[in-house]
């Protein structure tokens, strides 16, 4: 039995979809479908069970026999949610009682941390797990903080004796794209959110720089096709004795001119953009830069390439953004 939190969302509903292909059954997924086409991201799996969160624990004990592994990527995902309160409550003390259980049956735990554990990336990109450089990171947001506090917790407990999981590892995703995100408002990746635009022929809006030495739209991210991201999942779901904290990123980091241009050219239009000022309320917390530094995943044995922005881009574009159905 495989578990899933947040198995409807973007990630893990990409995840039950490829679990589902390799053949794996007994699929179990905790999330909040709400009142919208979320239902749809699961529509197409075959599930043993779908619960709401509150669930979860009566559930993990009657089954605990049963239970392979647990893909924690449940969370409050939004950068702007303003409840600290909620954030703290869901995003650290929630995986910190699924990783004591965990620990305590010998079960694996994967879990869902994030690039916005860096900050402002003044401090790099290097997933190191140890103490003394997880105290060094200073996140801009309630999210990155959440995530980040719970990252250190980890790396605290293996410090110390005491009971762990059968595996553990931490992913610190990166700018994520891909089919199953439109949900998510005004989450979604940027390719969602101008392809609209593009299909139209309108101008793509992409945020002014506020930064002399950054031209407008030459802003930076590392986006990363959720494909790649998921055989990454599956790579350490294969791999039992690899544990860590690690980047899941494309290692590259490319502009957001770059992605737009993309995302006209894979509906064969040339690229058309237009600048408007970044937000006041996020201007003095927004990233310019963030590259992941792949190095720690490469050196435990991963060794695919990742896709590239243009064809990532491309694949999501034709298969998915522009198709009838654009469910995975």
């Amino acid at each position: 039995m495989i578990i899933i939190t947040g198995g409807a969302g973007f990630i893990g509903s990409n995840l039950a979809a490829s679990l589902e292909e390799r053949g794996e059954q007994d699929l179990v997924v905790f999330d909040r479908l709400g009142h919208d086409e979320k239902w749809r991201n699961l529509a197409k799996r075959e599930l043993a069970a779908l619960l709401p969160p509150e669930a979860m624990f009566d559930f993990l004990d009657r089954h605990h026999r049963e239970i392979n592994i647990v893909f924690h990527l449940g969370a409050i995902s939004s950068t702007t949610e303003t409840d600290a309160d909620l954030i703290a409550a869901t995003n650290f003390t929630l995986p910190l009682r699924l990783w004591d259980w965990c620990a305590e049956t010998e079960t694996r735990f994967i879990y869902a941390s994030s690039a916005a554990t860096y900050g402002d990336g003044g401090g790099g990109f290097d997933d190191d797990s140890s103490l003394e450089a997880l105290a060094r990171l200073r996140p801009l947001n309630a999210y990155g903080w959440s995530k980040h506090l719970f990252d250190r917790r980890v790396a605290r407990l293996l410090a110390q004796p005491g009971k762990r999981p059968a595996q553990w590892a931490g992913l610190k995703f990166f700018n994520v794209y891909g089919p199953n995100e439109y949900h998510k408002a005004t989450m979604r990746s940027v390719v969602a959110q101008l392809y609209p635009r593009a299909a139209k022929g309108e101008k793509a809006r992409l945020f002014r720089s506020h930064r002399a030495d950054v031209p407008d739209g030459g802003q930076q991210r590392d986006f990363v096709h959720v494909a790649d991201c998921i055989d990454m999942m599956l790579w350490l779901y294969d791999r039992p004795a690899v544990n860590g904290l690690f980047n899941i990123g494309s290692g590259t980091a490319r502009s957001f001119a770059d992605l737009a241009a993309a995302v006209y050219r894979a509906l064969g239009r040339e690229p058309d953009f237009e600048f408007v000022d970044t937000p006041p309320e996020i201007r003095d917390k927004y990233q310019y830069f963030t590259e992941a530094r792949m190095d720690r995943l490469h050196a435990a044995g991963y060794d695919k390439p990742a896709t590239s922005l243009e064809d990532g881009v491309r694949d999501y574009v034709q298969n998915y953004l522009a198709a009838a159905d654009p469910y995975r």
